[in-house]
């Protein structure tokens, strides 16, 4: 680069600074640089192709315009991304341009104003399954709330109002937690009216440490902030108190600007341990639905499903009525092990060349029966069965009231918590009015040293449990 081309791309970067103001010209064109001028056309190059991609699409126009204020013959953009090795010769193809002389007015447009949704990969966004829609999905008893909840906000429009912020669905694996925010983003983006973004929660943390990385986080912030929509899954894999504090403000911003937030994870807000108190507040703050195990009938018509999109693809495949039932029986873990019993007969049958029988079935899938797991107990259950079994209410479980008909409900509480769930002392405390672990644990020993003695209390206690599991 000769020494007036470098004189002109100053004029140029001071031209764009005092057009887009200080801090966006820090976020975006900061770590931009000149490669070349060549007639017509300007070469320049970012580090990142998220860089690449948010400029062609928001300031387009704004840089060829300050190139044309110092070179009136300046009519293409031509932006790349750079590597840390710089290539000897130009690729055979040239990069997309940002704009062209010729291009319609109306084409011009489009570009500046492109959707970022069009553009995952630019902004970290996981990939999506496109067999994941709701034509797919296959409503039952357990899932009927959270089906309507996600096609109310797959159906909104920009501009609506928010009715629950943020939708937030709970449920543990295979119940089609993923699936239904699969299908909202699928729903939003087919209109292309609105931004809708589906993050795994592992791929904002990688997009946040690496836009901290590249020295793009104010960039990042910014695009995550412009999404309509922003769906996050597996929230429980949410690590480092930076990311979750990242989240925890892009999460506040959404809200507070009327934008759609749907998260799922495998707990609700309040068991979600490792983040901090305000965040579960938030999350809380919306709509909380569970997806509950699949019912009998349910795993029938899933299986049902199944079969049918197989045989799209392999059009004499037959699954008899008797083998469909003895599975919805069979198999009651989750969906996926429902697929995969689907999967392996469709495998065997056409392998083997032989119809799908009951026998058949019952040898291919005999792995994914499963023994029936115990009922998941939550706190919350064990505060009101022990409040109704001693005639006090919750909250007098949780205040700091002394008095002998509270205090020994409340630590037959704190005991059960202990014993039937996997809480840690110090979260049974918070849980407890925010009480502290040894107090806890000083319940716990008191219950335990009672009922080795105490017969009319141990047989009270074994009565809850077998309640509690029921």
């Amino acid at each position: 680069m000769n020494t007036s081309e470098q004189d002109r791309w100053s004029r140029v970067k001071s031209r764009l600074r005092s057009n887009v103001g200080e801090d966006v010209y820090t976020s975006w064109f900061a770590r931009m640089d000149l490669e070349g001028v060549q007639e017509e056309s300007v070469r320049l190059s970012v580090p990142t192709r998220f860089l690449k991609s948010w400029i062609q699409a928001h300031y387009a126009e704004r840089v060829l315009s300050c190139w044309q204020a110092e070179m009136p013959e300046v009519h293409r953009i031509d932006l790349t991304v750079r590597t840390a090795v710089r290539p000897v010769a130009q690729p055979k193809e040239a990069p997309a341009p940002v704009e062209t002389r010729r291009a319609p007015a109306a084409e011009l447009r489009s570009t500046a104003t492109a959707p970022v949704s069009a553009n995952h990969d630019a902004l970290g966004g996981s990939p999506l399954d496109p067999r994941l829609t709701f034509a797919s999905f296959v409503v039952g008893r357990s899932n009927t709330l959270a089906h309507a909840a996600a096609r109310q906000v797959a159906e909104g429009r920009r501009g609506d109002p928010v009715m629950f912020n943020p939708l937030y669905i709970h449920a543990g694996v295979g119940l089609g937690k993923t699936h239904l925010l699969q299908a909202v983003t699928w729903a939003g983006n087919s209109g292309n009216e609105r931004k809708v973004l589906y993050l795994t929660a592992e791929k904002f943390m990688y997009g946040f440490v690496a836009a901290l990385k590249t020295q793009t986080a104010l960039a990042f912030k910014e695009a995550l902030r412009g999404i309509d929509v922003l769906v996050i899954d597996d929230l429980q894999f949410l690590q480092g108190k930076s990311t979750q504090a990242e989240f925890c403000h892009t999460l506040n911003a959404l809200i507070d600007a009327g934008r759609q937030v749907v998260i799922a994870a495998d707990r609700p807000p309040s068991d979600l341990e490792s983040l901090d108190d305000r965040v579960r507040s938030r999350l809380a703050g919306g709509l909380v639905v569970e997806m509950g195990s699949l019912g009998e009938e349910l795993r029938h018509g899933i299986l049902k499903s199944r079969v049918a999109a197989a045989r799209a693809h392999h059009a004499t495949f037959e699954v008899p009525e008797e083998v469909l039932t003895y599975l919805a029986r069979a198999i009651t873990h989750n969906g996926r092990d429902l697929e995969g019993a689907i999967n392996r007969l469709l495998a065997h049958s056409k392998l083997n060349n032989r119809p799908v029988t009951l026998e058949m079935a019952e040898h291919e899938v005999r792995d994914l029966i499963r023994p029936q797991e115990p009922k998941r107990i939550k706190i919350e259950d064990i505060q009101r069965v022990v409040a109704r079994q001693y005639n006090v209410s919750r909250s007098d479980l949780l205040s700091s009231r002394r008095t002998a008909n509270v205090v020994r409900p409340r630590q037959v509480a704190m005991y059960l918590a202990k014993t039937l769930t996997l809480r840690s002392l110090p979260e049974i405390g918070r849980r407890f009015g925010g009480r502290d672990h040894t107090t806890v644990l000083h319940a716990v020993r008191k219950i335990e040293a009672l009922v080795s003695k105490d017969t009319a209390l141990s047989d009270e206690v074994e009565a809850l449990k077998r309640q509690l599991q029921e």
